[in-house]
């Protein structure tokens, strides 16, 4: 086979292979034609500039047939009603936005909240993050236009596009007191959509603490305002409080529902709190929300579950972490291989790697461990335990 490339050039930054065959090229980017004056790696700025510019040349653009037709679809004199039904029915993104603007240039109309609020949609499913933010701008230019319908689309867009910032700036301008329409007011979802924004931040218990103070203002300002919690908010405060570490807070947010707020806790309320107090080490108080929350007839989760199997024994209370085990697959919940590896350490620890050995076969036995995984198992005790094991 006769293999040939040829460079061909795309941008001041980008050069394109094409290999083999003219019809397949491979794009290489970013590459840097004066590497030559420097040795050190391009900075972030650099490199940021440069993924700029090459998502900016690969921007799709317009169908212009299909905006014709879209725009034939209008009456001579259209109301924001029969442009936002137009719209709806787009399925390119770039139209919607195109048909947007034309419809701003023509006399006599003004665009409502119908029109603002389909637009934004389309834009933020598409991801066109940028083009949102320009069409937001105009809707912000105008004096009381809006609705709590379609400041919580926008906060939640701004939330998937990571653009915190701006979604709290919506947030405010929806509290502002220049806003005298009610319907402008935040209400519990938009609370709730700022809540899940903010616990999908963290990767770590310090960033997660971070975070949760800001939480925690939302929620006593929330409260303060009049706003009644519901379960998925109280339940983001406690999923916050234990993954920033603080799980007494937590456990107060749990012993004031029913009482102070009139929500009840649900099987969700309990998983959170139950890995929150086995990673603590606090298998008793572990165990006892896993007994209510069994009396209440939620099942817990795989994951609580495997807390409470590893915390038990890890905490030398073998026999029962074996048991939760065989209830959790009665109960028809997933185990990992770690809670399988910390039981079997914890029973060889003892001294009985025998009955390690036995217990492994069991597993086996009962399908609930397939080939590889009783292989990888085996492996593990044949390397910590040696001769014993045989």
């Amino acid at each position: 086979m006769h293999f040939f490339c040829h460079t061909q050039k795309v941008g001041p930054f980008l050069f394109q292979i094409t290999v083999s065959y003219p019809q397949f090229p491979v794009l290489f980017a970013p590459i840097c034609f004066n590497s030559h004056y420097s040795t050190k790696a391009p900075s972030r700025s650099y490199r940021r500039r440069v993924h700029k510019r090459f998502l900016k040349s690969c921007k799709p653009t317009l169908d212009e047939a299909q905006f014709q037709s879209a725009l034939s679809q209008l009456p001579p004199r259209f109301t924001p009603e029969e442009l936002c039904d137009v719209i709806a029915l787009q399925d390119e993104p770039l139209v919607c936005l195109e048909l947007f603007h034309w419809a701003s240039q023509q006399p006599r109309f003004r665009h409502d909240v119908s029109t603002f609020h389909v637009t934004i949609k389309k834009l933020g499913d598409a991801k066109m993050y940028q083009e949102m933010d320009d069409i937001v701008n105009q809707l912000l230019a105008v004096p009381f236009l809006g609705s709590e319908a379609l400041f919580n689309t926008i906060i939640y867009y701004f939330t998937e596009a990571r653009k915190l910032t701006r979604a709290v700036n919506i947030f405010k301008h929806m509290k502002s007191s220049r806003n005298l329409n009610c319907s402008f007011r935040p209400s519990i979802k938009t609370y709730n959509i700022l809540f899940a924004a903010l616990l999908s931040r963290g990767n770590n218990s310090y960033i997660n603490h971070v975070y949760m103070e800001t939480i925690r203002c939302l929620f006593r300002q929330m409260v303060s305002d009049g706003i009644e919690p519901d379960i998925f908010s109280l339940n983001c405060m406690i999923k916050g409080y234990v993954l920033s570490l603080h799980v007494n807070d937590a456990l107060r947010i749990f012993h004031q529902m029913g009482v102070v707020y009139d929500c009840q806790p649900n099987s969700l309320t309990y998983d959170y709190l139950i890995h929150g107090l086995c990673a603590q080490g606090r298998t008793k108080n572990a165990k006892e929300l896993c007994h209510e929350m069994k009396t209440r007839g939620f099942i817990p989760s795989s994951k609580s579950y495997n807390s409470l199997v590893n915390s038990l024994a890890l905490g030398g209370e073998v026999e029962e972490a074996v048991n939760y085990l065989w209830e959790m697959t009665e109960k028809q919940r997933s185990t990992d291989f770690i809670t399988y590896r910390t039981i079997l350490d914890e029973i060889c620890r003892r001294g009985r790697v025998q009955e390690a050995m036995r217990f492994l076969q069991e597993l086996q036995e009962k399908d609930l461990v397939d080939g590889h995984t009783y292989r990888k198992l085996l492996y593990v005790l044949e390397d910590d335990y040696g001769n014993s094991v045989s």
